[in-house]
């Protein structure tokens, strides 16, 4: 899909907020899949290689047979902190305890799912009206906002990851709406204060969006983003290499509400050199 930010939307959702400075992360952030060949090999170098490139956060997927005691005093160990672990929907709905348990000893802020992944995806069995998907999204909702309120309970936040086919267009007849987007869909019917959003820019792009279009519809919901580049073609690469304009987008943090940032590739040829590029580039815009 071509898809080169919407220059004519950027501009026009440029003009309608006020540009609150750059509020840059104190620490940038990685998620650790991104390096999850080498974490699987040995956790307490990749944790120790990654703080030496300079980040100062980092995303859990996956703990590679570590204990949560053994995760927290590696984290230590570098001067690390981990605000966050992705969970999937299934982990979250039968071990929901045991994972809050292990956040709560690790230092997680927030529980976060990545993906909805076969039956779990309104839809996915195809066949269905444009507007029973629409609906099975509501009802995905509605449960979005008990597994937040569940986190609330428990010291902790809810947050929701999307990738591109949350962008699909459902083409519906209902409440003067010609169209409805399922990403638009869960961001209406959750309540902001128990599900947040963590906004990965490359998928949201990839999938026709906009990430300022949706900071200014949605303002204050994104605290967490996945910093991710895309070619003018659609291809994943390291941070800086591509066309999406971060700076533009992290002049509007505080309208997006963005509080964590996470580099990630999803598949690197070299994990290590990605990692570092894409610090290089985010750190030259701390000058």
């Amino acid at each position: 899909m071509e898809n080169s930010l919407g220059a004519g939307l950027l501009l026009t959702c440029a003009g309608r907020a006020a540009a609150s400075g750059r509020p840059l992360p104190e620490a940038w952030g990685l998620q650790l899949y991104t390096v999850r060949s080498l974490m699987a090999g040995d956790v307490e170098r990749t944790l120790a290689d990654v703080a030496r490139i300079g980040y100062g956060e980092v995303e859990f997927a996956g703990y590679f047979g570590r204990t949560p005691a053994q995760i927290r005093a590696a984290l230590d160990a570098e001067g690390l902190s981990a605000p966050a672990v992705h969970l999937s929907l299934g982990e979250l709905r039968t071990g929901f305890e045991a994972h809050a348990e292990a956040a709560a000893e690790i230092g997680h802020r927030y529980l976060v799912l990545p993906y909805l992944a076969g039956p779990e995806r309104p839809g996915s069995g195809g066949g269905e009206e444009p507007t029973a998907v629409a609906a099975g999204y509501r009802r995905l909702a509605d449960e979005l906002n008990s597994i937040g309120e569940r986190c609330d309970q428990a010291g902790l936040r809810f947050a929701y990851h999307n990738h591109d086919f949350e962008l699909q267009a459902l083409e519906v007849e209902e409440e003067g709406e010609e169209e409805v987007r399922p990403l638009d869909v869960m961001l209406e019917n959750t309540d902001p204060d128990l599900v947040r959003f963590e906004v990965d820019l490359f998928w949201l792009v990839h999938g026709g969006g906009d990430p300022l279009d949706y900071f200014w519809r949605f303002p204050g919901r994104f605290e967490l983003c996945h910093v991710k580049d895309r070619t003018a073609r659609g291809e994943m690469v390291d941070v800086g290499a591509g066309v999406i304009d971060f700076e533009g987008i992290f002049e509007r943090a505080g309208q997006a509400g963005l509080l964590h940032h996470f580099v990630e590739h999803d598949s690197p040829s070299d994990p290590t050199a990605s990692v570092r590029a894409s610090y290089e580039y985010l750190a030259a815009l701390d000058g």
